[in-house]
Parts: structure tokens; sequence; C-alpha cells
């Protein structure tokens, strides 16, 4: 390690030759004199150390070293005035860049108890965290003491190291992953999806125990959850994970073969009334364009609908007027029914009257000739029925409207 002197021994420039790597580390010569140039890098700063305590602290830059440069020290320890005297303190370097992709995991097996089902288990976990140094003063103060530096290794134990801070970070995880799994009713076979939220519970819990030194993890990352593939317990735990899922998607499987059949279902029956409702516009349209025919026809053969009516009418009475009756029925009776049948039809459709005028005439004439007939005849005492003379042909009773003549 070179260092430039000044003509009698001093160093005149102090800079930072340690590791890359390296969280801490102190320069190895403590003589200074007033006047020396202290050169700072980025993300480091420098921190002058007398007698076990921290002092003054410069940032990135280069630094002259004056008596009002220097507050603290002046304050607690005289500086020589003179720039030839040498003063004596230790400086060490504090690098502030994040240090990436430091390993951990558990030393033994955490147990716990599985939120959902209840079973007792044990679980390992494994991963790496990013750290930096947020206060140099306080890590210097209640950790490096008088050691010539030391790396994320002498503090979390990598490399065989016994490290000053692992133990604080393993037990913080395991009373940690344990009681976030309990809260958070986090089932341990689908923990692997929860990582992230463990991650960053456990990541807070562990920045609290080490904000007192200066220390701060930015990220924490858990890469791995070690299940305990041969416990009883757990194999068991799988089993009626596996039940309960094939049953969770057999009854989701037939929720939604009942929602498409009823969907389905509404579908057809939307189905039929749109197609009744087309029909019933199709019979509609249809009865329209008949009926406009038929007028059509009616008006190209000169009559209207009334006297087609009319005439369908009449068509219609005497054909059941005359064809209705049995075989036992007089030709005579038809013609009364007739009669009647067309004298009410000529009263109520007064527009036909002009077609069947001939045949109602005839028909009045033939009703009143019957009514006639059966005025002439009468019924005697004795039983006989349609008697035609003034004496009964039975008994030879004389008619009681005849007797007084």
């Amino acid at each position: 390690m070179k260092q430039k002197l000044t003509q009698n021994g001093l160093v005149s420039i102090i800079k930072y030759d340690g590791d890359n790597d390296a969280l801490v580390w102190k320069h190895p010569i403590e003589d200074f004199k007033l006047g020396t140039q202290l050169i700072v890098h980025e993300s480091q700063e420098a921190v002058f150390f007398k007698d076990g305590r921290a002092f003054d602290v410069f940032g990135a830059g280069r630094h002259t070293l004056e008596t009002q440069k220097l507050p603290l020290l002046d304050q607690f320890f005289r500086l020589p005035s003179d720039a030839d005297k040498t003063f004596h303190s230790e400086i060490y370097y504090i690098n502030l860049a994040t240090q990436m992709g430091i390993k951990w995991g558990t030393d033994s097996r955490i147990r716990l108890l599985d939120p959902v089902s209840g079973l007792p288990l044990e679980i390992g976990a494994c991963g790496e965290f990013n750290l930096r140094v947020c206060n140099g003063r306080k890590l210097l103060l209640k950790v490096v003491g008088t050691s010539s530096g030391f790396g994320p290794g002498s503090l979390f134990g990598e490399d065989g190291a016994k490290g000053y801070f692992r133990s604080i970070v393993i037990t913080q995880v395991k009373t940690g992953l344990a009681e976030t799994i309990k809260q958070e009713n986090i089932h341990i076979l689908e923990i692997d999806s929860e990582l992230l939220k463990l991650s960053a519970l456990l990541q807070e819990k562990i920045n609290g125990a080490l904000e007192a030194y200066g220390l701060e993890i930015t990220d924490f990352f858990i890469t791995r959850i070690l299940t305990p593939e041969e416990d009883p317990n757990y194999r068991r735990l799988k089993e009626q994970y596996a039940k309960q899922y094939l049953l969770v998607r057999e009854e989701e499987i037939r929720r939604r073969e009942a929602e498409a059949a009823a969907e389905r279902k509404a579908v057809e029956a939307q189905t039929q009334a749109r197609l009744k409702i087309i029909e019933a516009q199709g019979n509609a349209e249809a009865l329209k364009l008949h009926a406009a025919a038929e007028a059509a026809e009616m008006q190209m053969k000169g009559y209207t609908y009334q006297q087609e009516t009319a005439r369908l009418v009449g068509m219609e009475a005497m054909k059941n007027g005359l064809g209705s009756g049995d075989g036992g029925s007089s030709l005579l009776g038809d013609i009364a029914g007739l009669g009647v049948g067309l004298g009410a039809m000529g009263g109520v459709m007064n527009m036909a009257k002009d077609a069947l005028s001939p045949l109602t005439e005839q028909s009045m004439q033939t009703g009143q000739s019957m009514a006639n007939i059966l005025k002439a005849s009468w019924d005697c005492t004795c039983g006989q029925l349609g008697n035609t003379g003034n004496f009964c042909s039975n008994c030879g009773k004389k008619r009681e409207d005849q007797r007084d003549e």
C-alpha cells in the first residue's frame, strides 16, 4: 500500500485503499498533520475516530484538514495551530453502497401448526437480501470498535465466519415466519404463492432490529420454503387437500353445467317466442293479403262485401232449413222452418232482401197456408187428435167452438 508522504515522512494525502465489498475500512496511518488532503469517493463517507469516539464526518470529495474543518476534534482535543505539528486520529471509511446478494438460511426447522388443518409441521427457509449502511456513526460505535474493518461476511457469517448479525436475522426469520403464517392464515401447501408477502413482512421485522446498528436491509427475499416431505402429517395434509380440491372442482363443474343448461333453456324459450311472433305476423299478413284479394275479386265482379255476406248467409240458411231434418221430417215442416228462418233472416239481414225476396215471399205464403191448416184442425176430449170437421171422428162429439151455432 503506497501513501504519498511529506518531507518529514508524514502522509500528505489520505485515500481509500480497501476492498470493494468492505463495509468499513480503517486507514492504516493514524498520525496526520493539518493541511493533509482527504479524498472520499462517491457512495463513501469518512469518519474521524479518536479514543473510542466518532467525531467529524466527511462526504464525497477532496477535503483539506484544517481546524475549521474538524470542529468536534478541535473541541474535545486541542489541535495544533502550527501546520507542521501533527495530531493523532483514526480514520474509518464507510461504504454506503448497497451490498447485493447476501445469502441467508435457517439453521434448524421452524415448528408451527398449519392454520388450516391444525397439523404440526416443521419447515425451513432460505433466500437472499441486500444490505446498506444507513448510519456509519452508529455502526462504528456499536460494532467496529478498534477493528481494522469488516465486510458482509463478517456481519452475517459468510465463508465460515461467525457473523455479528446472523443470529439477529435468523431469529427474526424463524419467529416472524411462524407468526405471519398463523396471522395471515396461509395454507402450507399454498405458501409459495405468498412468498412476496412473507418477504416484505420479514424485511420490516428484521430492519426494526438492525436500525440500532446503523444498518438497513433494502430488499429481502425468501427464495425457498423447505417442506417436510417425509413427515406423515405433511403427506396426510397433501392427501386431504387433494380430495378437497377435487370436490371443489367437481362442484364448480356441476354448477357451470347447471348454469349452461338454464341459459340454454332460456335461449330456447326466447327462440320459440320469437318464432311464434314471426308466425303470427306471417298469418296476419297472409289474412290481410287474402282479404285484399277477395275484395279485389268482388270489386271486379261488381258487388260489395256486404252483398257477398248476405248471399253466403242466405245459402247457409237454405241449407240448414231444408236439409238438416232427419228422415221423419215432412216437407211441410221444412217449408215452414224455411219460412220462419227466412223471415227472421230477412229482418236481421236487410241487405240480402233483394237477392232473397222471391224465395222469401213464397216461403211466407207457404207458412201462412200451413198456419191456416193447423188452425182448422182440432183435438177432441176423448183423445182423438187432428179432427178437421165439426164432429169428432171417434166419438161424434161436436167441436166446441161450433156448439152454439
